[in-house]
């Protein structure tokens, strides 16, 4: 399986951006004095900056560069998008009235440098894994026609086979191709990388969960790939920016949603997420500021301040509204601050955490800032470390997790390292995935701002108390993978649980990995842990009952037993599991492959005969009776041998002493 990039995860513009990569991982201090001089000269004098964080897996650091301004329409950077009228209101349907899209996020963004979604596209429809990625305005997959694309997770997307799919024909407001036929797109990314193919409209459809209905939006579809675009697993990008290609400014074009999405990354040690494509009500305890779409092509928002264990850092607070201000990015990995903001931020910390050794970083190339001792539990990282807070201009704050600043030691058990990082001398605050776990973020675009809510993400319906209706279950030809998002059908009918009727002992159900039972097989134990994490369950009540490799796959059965001696399930227990199975809510890392809950099923525990309840108490009154005779036996010939006379062997030619003789004859003197 391929190694899961680790570096700082860039993301796309709605421009043309031209990026570079900082290839040797090994730059020594004088080679790095001299690499900024070198691509000063290759980009414009106003790009954003960011230096590499750290080295992680396979030591990969990569600079990125965000151009300061918009190309003009008619520039040869912003050439390749079509060019729509502006926006106009649209009136007659409150936003509240309009439906939502509903949709999970896979993968990770530590271990796989992004969150991916999954979108339909196309009459039948043909699934894809794109990257939700805020700083992109255009979404695209790889064309069937393509050359020079690489093996993604899907299969390519294939036109003809789409019988609502139209080309974008050529017109004054975009680039066409050679032939003067079709509208065409270019993208660059940071270590060279690129996509670039035409444009195309087809029916997009969003999930099952989704209350909306599949709309038609334009998608371009990729005729050739490079860099990492070409070796990723991840089929394409959905772009969720500010562009008249972006997803969201289509639908909202359309009328068909409200100017707003969602987003909503799991924590630590969990992929996956939500994400919601159209308005929801705000939770009454969310934190907003505001964001100035005039500002920045980004997501901009107004950072004042920030606060270490409730003591201000003493800083201007200008320092967060230099070049471009504080940008949230959805795509990029870990949160880098100005200078002056992070010598005081890392200060501030360090003075924080007494009983904790500073360490050495996962890779000696890099001062990684660490620290060993809090123990491998999440939950109790805030005795170990601080709380941070963002303060805003309204004076709202959002308090940081230590999970959202920090990032695990991947050579030290029960270690941590900083990842917030200096942003070099740019003096742009670039916060990215990682101040977000287990955060909803709202992306309110229709009223200029963003809005913060800390909240588990793997729960956030039930949390939003959002219904999503269940769809019908498809045809298993329909089935191409693991990552179809129709809620999992039970091998039978799931009966109303009530008191006294219905009593769940074991809850069964079925697991296929695309993963080969070799490479599967060590990794068991932490497979079961996951799967106890995610249904809210003991280790201990996780068990294995079959394993199947069936070629490059393999096909496993587990047990979710009560816990304790319990004979069954609480009824809202039972609920509970059963609806994270159903809901597919177990969600694992990419490190196991795709995979598919197959079936799930409920039973009562089995009746015993008298011989399974009572077959340790018989075992061990035997195990007692034999100890017993045993030692009795042993005693006994104990006893024996010591009232026994040793007598020993004499030859018969030896002399033998001579033995005292009664006196017979003083006897028979008496007697005569």
């Amino acid at each position: 399986m391929p190694a899961a990039p680790s570096h700082l995860t860039t993301t796309a513009v709605p421009v043309l951006i031209i990026f570079f990569t900082l290839l040797n991982r090994s730059i020594s201090s004088s080679s790095s004095s001299t690499t900024p001089s070198l691509i000063s000269q290759l980009i414009q004098p106003n790009a954003l900056v960011l230096q590499p964080p750290h080295g992680g897996i396979n030591n990969d650091r990569r600079a990125m560069f965000l151009p300061l301004f918009l190309s003009s329409p008619t520039s040869p950077l912003n050439s390749s998008s079509v060019v729509f009228k502006s926006r106009r209101h649209l009136y007659g349907s409150p936003s509240s009235l309009r439906p939502t899209a509903h949709m999970r996020l896979y993968d990770d963004l530590l271990l796989n440098g992004y969150y991916t979604t999954r979108l339909w596209i196309g009459t039948p429809p043909q699934k894809f894994a794109l990257i939700v990625d805020t700083g992109s305005s255009v979404t695209y997959v790889p064309c069937s026609t393509c050359k020079q694309c690489g093996t993604h997770q899907d299969p390519k997307f294939q036109p003809e086979s789409s019988s609502s799919y139209q080309p974008v024909k050529c017109n004054t407001d975009c680039t066409c191709d050679n032939d003067g036929v079709q509208c065409v797109y270019e993208r660059q990314y940071a270590e060279m990388s690129s996509s670039s193919g035409v444009l195309g409209e087809d029916i997009l459809s969003f999930g099952n969960e989704s209350e909306l209905a599949p709309q038609r939006a334009i998608f371009g579809c990729e005729n050739a790939e490079t860099g990492d675009l070409y070796s990723q697993n991840a089929d394409g990008i959905m772009g969720l920016g500010r562009g008249d290609l972006s997803v969201v400014d289509q639908l909202v074009n359309r009328g068909v949603i409200s100017n707003s999405f969602s987003l909503c990354y799991g924590g630590m040690d969990f992929g996956g997420g939500a994400m919601v494509l159209g308005g929801i009500t705000a939770p009454s305890d969310m934190v907003f500021t505001l964001s100035d779409p005039g500002r920045s092509p980004y997501y901009n928002i107004q950072l004042k301040e920030i606060n270490v264990a409730g003591k201000k850092l003493s800083l201007n607070p200008r320092v967060f509204d230099g070049k471009h201000g504080t940008i949230l990015d959805s795509g990029t990995t870990y949160a880098y601050l100005p200078e002056a903001a992070f010598v005081a931020f890392k200060n501030a910390i360090m003075e924080e955490l007494h009983s904790l050794k500073q360490i050495p970083g996962p890779d000696p190339n890099y001062n990684d800032i660490c620290f060993a001792g809090a123990g491998s539990d999440v939950s109790q990282l805030p005795n170990a470390f601080p709380v941070v807070d963002m303060v805003f201009g309204n004076r709202q704050k959002l308090s940081l997790s230590p999970e959202n600043y920090l990032f695990r030691h991947s050579k030290v058990p029960g270690a941590y390292c900083l990842g917030i990082f200096q942003n070099g001398k740019d003096p742009t605050t670039l916060l990215g995935g990682i101040i977000v776990r287990n955060t909803l973020v709202m992306y309110d675009r229709e009223h200029g701002k963003i809005g913060f809510w800390k909240t588990n993400c793997s729960e956030l319906w039930e949390r939003l108390h959002m219904v999503v209706a269940p769809p019908p279950v498809p045809s298993a030809s329909n089935r191409t993978n693991s990552d179809v998002s129709p809620a999992m059908a039970p091998t039978a009918p799931l009966p109303h649980i009530i008191p006294g009727e219905v009593r769940v002992g074991i809850i069964t159900f079925y697991m296929l990995l695309t993963m080969k039972y070799a490479d599967l097989k060590p990794r068991i134990a932490y497979l079961s842990q996951l799967i106890s994490q995610q249904l809210d369950v003991n280790d201990s009540q996780v068990k294995l009952l079959n394993f199947t490799a069936r070629g490059n796959d393999s096909l496993i059965r587990w047990a979710i037993l009560p816990a304790g001696s319990a004979e069954y399930f609480t009824n809202a227990t039972a609920m509970s599991i059963i609806q994270r199975l159903s809901e597919h809510r177990v969600q694992l890392p990419d490190a196991f492959g795709s995979y598919q809950l197959v079936e799930w099923n409920i039973e009562p525990l089995p009746k015993q005969t008298w011989w399974q309840q009572h077959y340790m108490v018989v075992v061990v009154a035997i195990i007692i009776t034999v100890v017993l005779g045993l030692s009795a036996s042993g005693l006994w010939v104990i006893w024996k041998r010591r009232d026994q006379t040793v007598v020993s062997y004499k030859p018969v030619d030896s002399v033998i002493p001579e033995q005292e003789l009664q006196p017979v004859h003083t006897q028979v003197d008496t007697a005569l």
